[in-house]
């Protein structure tokens, strides 16, 4: 009995390694312990807005003055004033805003500025976002190089997620994340027939309200044909229905779709 134990515990244990390797990773997601994640940049988080705002700015941005990352600063709209107005910035690629109470106000002062106009890559993840904001974004002629964009946590729906794939800042796109927006079929179907969206290679829609019919727009869309991956974890559709859209998934360079 015991030398049956010997091969058979392993084995078991290969055989759950290599199956856990194919389901959702909840850590893209999720921080360490289980805590919401905080982006890709891992700064803590303070309990206010930094005591002098410009030095802050200063010390966040890269040497070459082409990234800066203030991911859970908190500088608000008053420190978004002071970024816009900051000529030093003007050649600024990345620009990491996570966590920093902007809303509507802070938005408007970005997407007005032109500042940002070379910006690609650009998160704006948990910024309390609504429509109003949402749209100037896609409204803004200042963001026509975007090719990485991080919309998640905020309040966007479904009538900003149609303005951003019919404007032109969107059509470099290689990553779109829009968890937690209230995206329901309407949006999903709108990103799906969205000619803007054709170099798209990652799309993330965690935790949203689509259902079947957005779904299979999505999975069978002929302009997503760059897409390589397409998350769809925690939309309004159950198991037995996920997996039969997987099965009818069109996407030529679709590596990884996870729905549950």
């Amino acid at each position: 009995m015991s030398k049956i134990f010997k091969w058979l515990i392993p084995a078991i244990a290969i055989l759950f390694i290599a199956q856990s390797g194919q389901a959702y990773d909840p850590s893209k997601h999720m921080g360490k312990g289980g805590k919401k994640a905080g982006g890709h940049h891992g700064y803590s988080r303070h309990k206010g807005p930094p005591a002098d705002i410009p030095a802050h700015i200063k010390e966040r941005t890269s040497p070459d003055g082409k990234a800066i990352n203030l991911n859970k600063s908190q500088i608000g709209v008053k420190g978004m004033a002071i970024l816009a107005k900051s000529p030093e910035l003007a050649n600024i690629v990345s620009l990491a805003l996570q966590g920093n109470k902007l809303g509507d106000e802070g938005a408007k002062i970005l997407t007005d500025s032109e500042t940002f106009k070379h910006v690609e890559l650009l998160n704006l993840w948990g910024n309390d976002l609504s429509e109003a904001g949402g749209r100037m974004l896609a409204e803004s002629p200042h963001f026509r190089h975007l090719k990485e964009l991080k919309l998640t946590r905020n309040k966007l729906g479904d009538a900003v997620v149609i303005a951003l794939v019919q404007s032109p800042n969107t059509a470099h796109l290689t990553l779109l994340n829009l968890d937690a927006n209230q995206i329901t079929d309407k949006g999903a179907i709108a990103i799906a027939n969205s000619p803007h969206l054709s170099n798209l290679k990652s799309l993330d829609l965690y935790n949203n309200q689509i259902g079947p019919e957005g779904i299979k727009a999505l999975v069978q869309s002929k302009y997503l044909t760059h897409l390589e991956t397409l998350i769809l974890v925690r939309n309004s559709v159950d198991i037995d229905t996920a997996l039969n859209l997987e099965k009818t998934a069109t996407l030529p360079n679709l590596k990884s779709l996870q729905l549950f």
